[in-house]
């Protein structure tokens, strides 16, 4: 990096970080901001590779934006069809759970305890 001002904001946000004053996503959020609008850092080539160099070591790996994924047409057909079977399984549940209750209201018209025997 050439920007001795990133450098210097960097080493800052660092510390907040490790201090835990400042979230790892706000740091890269405020590194990325200042490459967008700083002219030394538009005009640094290597600053893109050296930021996410850092953005590796400080959010931690479930963080880490991943690259995304393309799909294929069959993918999204099976995947639809998966939601769909996750459908029926669950109104299954749900039939079964209106039953015991029905069950549940007629047992308690059939017996109460204050009915004498």
């Amino acid at each position: 990096m050439k920007c001795e001002r990133l450098i210097s904001l960097v080493k800052n946000w660092y510390l907040k970080v490790q201090e835990e004053a400042m979230a790892p996503a706000r740091m890269v959020a405020f590194m990325e901001k200042h490459i967008s609008q700083c002219e030394e850092c538009l005009a640094d080539p290597d600053v893109k590779l050296e930021v996410a160099k850092i953005r590796e070591i400080v959010l931690p790996p479930s963080k880490v934006p991943k690259p995304k994924v393309v799909r294929t047409a069959k993918e999204g057909v099976d995947e639809a069809e998966e939601e769909y079977e996750d459908e029926d399984e669950t109104s299954d549940d749900n039939e079964e759970d209106a039953d015991t209750d029905e069950e549940d209201a007629e047992d308690d018209d059939l017996i109460d305890d204050d009915d004498e025997i």
